[in-house]
């Protein structure tokens, strides 16, 4: 048997398996807390109230923006995940399964953050601009939008073809088969793997978006940048060196 999916829809069926978390179970909330501390400090980011995790997964970075006092709802495409996200949720911390081309909110937020490459998923340009678009609306005048995306270039110049990563899921040792490609202006991640006679394959695929691309869209919005940054430590960013592309941008 085997399971594989489709490009119009790997996103809803890999995020939503377990396997998914296996593979990125390095992963974890003392990284999501340290990310999150890092990007509160900024001044533009100390008086919001209301925020929204956009593609928050099991809520890791939500859980410690509430924390942080931060009135917080997190959403995502897989119900799986917000299901696991929802246990035990103090109030004041929210989750939602939403499609980010189609947010519907009774209220606007402060701050609306999209982590970890959670964006380019769609094979439509028009679809991840409205995601922006989406992301504009929904937030408050001089509201600030933070997205962490991968530096398109730097990843270009370091791929890695091939690689095999091992897990293991009750007592079952796995390998992950990892085969990289950009095809096409996308970057294409396979999966393969094989558990309990049973073949599996996967795949991730996100636009390949330079950074200056990136901004250009935000511009288009009209949103004004603010900060840009090579890595979650809030580094200066290199369009060479960068292994990240991290933009802070405020609506006008």
């Amino acid at each position: 048997m085997s399971t594989t999916t489709k490009n119009d829809s790997w996103f809803s069926e890999w995020f939503n398996s377990p396997y998914y978390h296996l593979l990125y179970n390095y992963r974890n909330e003392s990284e999501a807390q340290a990310f999150i501390h890092h990007l509160s400090s900024l001044p533009e980011l100390k008086s919001a109230e209301r925020v929204l995790d956009l593609a928050c997964g099991k809520g890791r970075h939500s859980r410690t923006l509430h924390e942080l006092g931060y009135t917080t709802m997190g959403v995502d495409l897989a119900p799986d995940s917000i299901a696991e996200a929802r246990l035990d949720a103090p109030q004041g911390l929210e989750f939602e399964v939403m499609d980010m081309r189609n947010l519907k909110f009774d209220q606007k937020f402060d701050a609306i953050f999209n982590l970890f490459t959670s964006f380019g998923y769609f094979s439509s340009v028009e679809d991840n601009k409205k995601v922006m678009r989406e992301v504009k609306k929904n937030l408050n005048e001089n509201g600030v939008f933070c997205i962490d995306f991968l530096n398109a270039d730097f990843v270009k110049s370091h791929l890695v073809a091939k690689e095999e990563v091992f897990r293991v899921l009750e007592g079952r040792e796995l390998v992950f088969k990892i085969n990289r490609k950009i095809e096409e202006g996308i970057i294409v991640k396979d999966i393969s793997f094989k558990d309990q006679g049973k073949d599996y394959h996967f795949q991730e695929r996100v636009q390949f978006i330079r950074s200056e691309q990136m901004l250009d869209w935000l511009k288009e919005l009209n949103f004004e940048i603010i900060y840009t940054f090579g890595d979650q430590q809030l580094q200066a960013f290199s369009v060479e060196h960068s292994p990240r592309f991290l933009v802070v941008a405020k609506k006008k």
